[in-house]
């Protein structure tokens, strides 16, 4: 697969931008929709018969009829495969990769935002590159579309950018992918913040005791031991109640003892009844 083309040069085809103005928005999006529909049914000679700039000019609602194909019960692996199939037959899928490379600051972001909800995994790396990217626009988009492509090299290019990432957004990234290798051995207390911070976001259960033993471990920083506490709170599982009860009772720092009070009280109030 060759990667996006930078250059304008005359060995190159032209970098896809997307038009000023929208090119019949409910015409193109629906046409995107029924042609999702006939591929994921097996059509396999369907065509889109669109441009990447009509795709780029409607990012949103193409990537939204996109991924609500892809969400549909029984679409696993295969109805991704299908979809990128699709696209590739449609002369789509290195237009929308080389858009990653575009001049235009809103092309860039569009391209990363349909690379992602096509599942397009080549793509990957090129986004990683709009971590570095000048517009706050595309670093955004970037971070989004690479939570939601996922894997392991999505979470280690996002890592690799972790200073630049707000730690809010990090953590919602990284709730998405896997960080199962991140839990074992964080790259920085922000890394371990981050992850920690995920495990809550996931509401993932069988996290609450690795949590819990962080929460009354004194060797982490307290940073990351409040990050702890949050994401008990945030799984809202009653198994956390008695460990965050003597976290709150015994704990020596008193920014810990607040920081599980208040973990133990949130929890009481949502598992109540439970």
């Amino acid at each position: 697969m060759d990667p996006p083309l930078r250059s304008n040069g005359s060995n190159t085809r032209p970098v896809i931008q997307a038009p000023t103005r929208s090119i019949g928005r409910s015409r193109v999006v629906g046409r995107v929709d029924r042609v999702l529909n006939t591929a994921l049914a097996g059509e396999r000679a369907a065509v889109l018969n669109a441009t990447a700039a009509e795709l780029l000019a409607e990012p949103v609602p193409v990537a939204r009829v996109i991924e609500i194909a892809l969400e549909r019960p029984g679409v696993g692996v295969i109805g991704h495969w299908m979809i990128q199939e699709l696209f590739r037959r449609s002369g789509l899928y290195d237009d929308l990769l080389n858009a990653l490379a575009s001049p235009d600051a809103g092309t860039r972001a569009a391209a990363a935002r349909l690379c992602a909800a096509a599942r397009l995994t080549d793509s990957v790396l090129w986004i990683g590159d709009l971590l570095e990217d000048e517009e706050p626009q595309v670093r955004d988009a970037a971070v989004r579309a690479l939570a939601q492509l996922g894997g392991r090299r999505s979470v280690e290019l996002l890592m690799a950018s972790a200073e630049r990432i707000p730690l809010y957004r990090l953590a919602i990234a990284l709730a998405r992918g896997d960080i199962e290798a991140l839990m074992r051995q964080p790259a920085s207390e922000r890394a371990a913040v981050a992850t920690v911070l995920a495990c809550g976001l996931r509401r993932d259960v069988l996290r609450v005791q690795p949590l819990l033993g962080i929460a009354h471990d004194r060797r982490w920083p307290n940073q990351v031991r409040v990050a702890a506490c949050k994401a008990l709170a945030t799984i809202g599982d009653r198994s956390a109640v008695g460990g965050l009860s003597r976290l709150a009772e015994a704990d020596p720092d008193p920014l810990m003892k607040k920081a599980g009070e208040r973990a133990h009280r949130r929890l009481v109030k949502r598992t109540v009844g439970k």
